[in-house]
Order: structure tokens, then sequence, then C-alpha cells
């Protein structure tokens, strides 16, 4: 697990700085040059944002089949982040199990593409 206890106190104008929106996974394949097991990912984040690329160590939960059509819940505007070969242009927002694999944060109930998270 990934716990590390409380983090500091901070502000709301932190929080309200992350633009997090949900997105519908529309492409997953393995990504073999990665360091760590992990799938390519493709996610559409609706007209104002469009289709975006990430990276997710997420193989030992999910299959490819699993994700296509899931909705997940991902930051949009952080910088983009070279892995191996790939550019990752959203960090995908997941939480450890009790075996320390990650199953992604996902909304309840099916949203609109780009809905922002508040």
């Amino acid at each position: 697990m990934h716990d590390k206890g409380l983090k500091p106190v901070t502000d709301f104008a932190t929080f309200t700085a992350l633009d997090i929106r949900i997105g519908t996974v529309v492409e997953a394949m393995p990504f073999p040059e990665a360091r760590n097991p992990s799938y390519l990912l493709l996610i559409n984040f609706g007209g104002e944002i469009g289709i975006k690329r990430s990276s997710a160590q997420i193989t030992t939960v999910y299959s490819c089949d699993d994700l296509v059509g899931s909705q997940i819940v991902a930051i949009v505007n952080f910088p983009a982040k070279r892995i191996a070969s790939f550019e990752s242009e959203v960090l995908v927002l997941g939480v450890g199990n009790s075996q320390g694999d990650v199953v992604l944060l996902q909304p309840e109930r099916c949203v609109p593409d780009g809905t922002a998270v508040y």
C-alpha cells in the first residue's frame, strides 16, 4: 500500500487548481516497454478536452477488455510525462486494495465525458 499517513493541511485553492475530470476509456493495450507492468490507455474526455493518453499500472486487477468502455477519474491539467517511449498526458486516479494493487476511481453512475469533479 502507498498510504503514508495524513498529509499537511492545505487550502481549498490548492484543490480547485486541479482539473479533475471523468473520461471513458476507448482503447487499452499492453505497454511492454514500461519498467512495471502497465497498460496504455486512450481516454475520451468529451469535446472540450478530447482524447488523451495515459499509462497505468493496473494489470493485476484489470484486463484491457475490462477497461474499454469504463469511466475513470483523472487529473487533466498536469504537464505531460514521458514514460519509456510514451507521453502520458493525464494522471488516472486510483487507490490501493488490501494486496497493494491499484483499483481505479470511477463515478458511481455514468456521467457525460469531461464532467468536472468538485
